[in-house]
């Protein structure tokens, strides 16, 4: 094996709040709100809703000057750190480090030009908080974006380390980077760039517009997934047109099916075929419901026949393996128990709540 330092492991260590990003820290799974910013209970509501899913930690929009009091009382209450979400305001920015923010996340593209910028610095290095610049290929500098002698990777990667740079030469180095586009390819190139230019810049993950949930998590499994087997990403976000828990359950599934960090139980369970006598498809659906929001990094498995019963998912911790109306229940290869099918789910999370 190998004894060179993966790019995650090299990073500088920054604190989210009471959450380690970089230097080596497991990899951190974050979300964004989607509740008006102007509603606090709903913005709490969906925070505590994130957290019982495994969040970590939680961004906020501040689109309007007027919101920042709702932000403040977010941040005084929520169980997470928030990170606040700047675009088109440095004053907002700058208020928002002083009202509780754990992390600002600011566009260079949109900020206001260095001028604007080292005023955000100051406010976070006197409120002690790290900044994330957060480069959108939609929003690239305009003088950045109409040059054609660069790729789209390319420019996403000049933004991101040209800003990088005037920071830390204004002493301010408690950075995170993130350069997103919604083309797969275009997100992998542009990081593998900023892991070889910044090999000490904690990096943020993510596949931008990436669409509906269907679609949305298979981009982000393909970009995110290959970042990560490099070793490429400190934190991630799966961004979905969906509610911002299904999110945080992809990025956890990913993370899980890397072997990089496991929360949840993992399903296992056949695709189903002529041999299958029971509900299989519902029967697996139900039991994914039941088991989502458990804390407990299990493998269950649900499969349709003997064929794909105890022997090929021997290594589960816990599963079943149906028949004509019936079920057995296994734990790693051996058998507990039979079950009509109405009795299966019930079974299975019996058999779970004793592991």
């Amino acid at each position: 094996m190998s004894c060179t330092a993966r790019p995650n492991e090299a990073t500088r260590r920054v604190m989210v709040g009471d959450v380690p990003l970089g230097g080596g820290a497991p990899v951190v799974v974050q979300s964004m709100l989607n509740a008006p910013a102007a509603d606090v209970a709903a913005n709490l509501a969906q925070i505590e809703a994130l957290a019982a899913a495994g969040c970590e930690v939680v961004r906020m929009a501040i689109p309007h000057k007027a919101d920042l009091d709702a932000f403040e009382a977010v941040c005084a209450q929520s169980p997470l750190p928030v990170v606040a979400d700047i675009h088109f305001s440095a004053d907002i920015a700058v208020e928002a480090a002083r009202r509780g923010a754990a992390k600002l996340r600011i566009n260079p593209g949109n900020i206001g030009g260095l001028a604007k910028t080292d005023a955000v610095l100051d406010a976070a290095g006197e409120a002690g908080i790290p900044i994330r610049i957060g480069v959108n290929a939609g929003s690239l500098d305009a003088e950045l974006a109409a040059r054609d002698d660069l790729t789209l990777a390319q420019k996403l990667a000049r933004s991101a380390a040209d800003y990088v740079r005037y920071c830390e030469g204004r002493g301010f180095r408690d950075l995170v980077v993130s350069a997103k586009a919604h083309d797969v390819m275009a997100t992998v190139a542009t990081y593998r760039q900023l892991a070889r230019e910044l090999p000490t810049c904690p990096l943020h993950i993510g596949v931008t517009e990436a669409g509906t949930t269907f679609q949305g998590v298979i981009k982000s499994a393909c970009g995110l997934g290959i970042l990560l087997e490099e070793g490429i990403g400190d934190t991630l976000r799966i961004s979905l047109t969906d509610d911002p828990v299904q999110e945080v359950r992809a990025c956890w599934t990913l993370l899980a099916a890397l072997d990089l960090r496991r929360r949840s139980p993992e399903l296992i369970s056949c695709p189903t075929c002529g041999r299958c006598q029971v509900d299989l498809i519902g029967l697996a659906r139900e039991v994914e419901e039941r088991i989502a929001n458990l804390d407990k990094p299990l493998k269950v498995a649900v499969m349709g026949c003997v064929v794909n019963g105890p022997g090929e998912a021997a290594d589960a911790d816990i599963g079943v393996a149906c028949g004509a109306g019936s079920g057995v229940v296994f734990s790693h290869g051996n058998v507990v128990r039979k079950v009509e099918e109405k009795a299966i789910v019930d079974a299975l999370m019996e058999e779970i709540g004793r592991l």
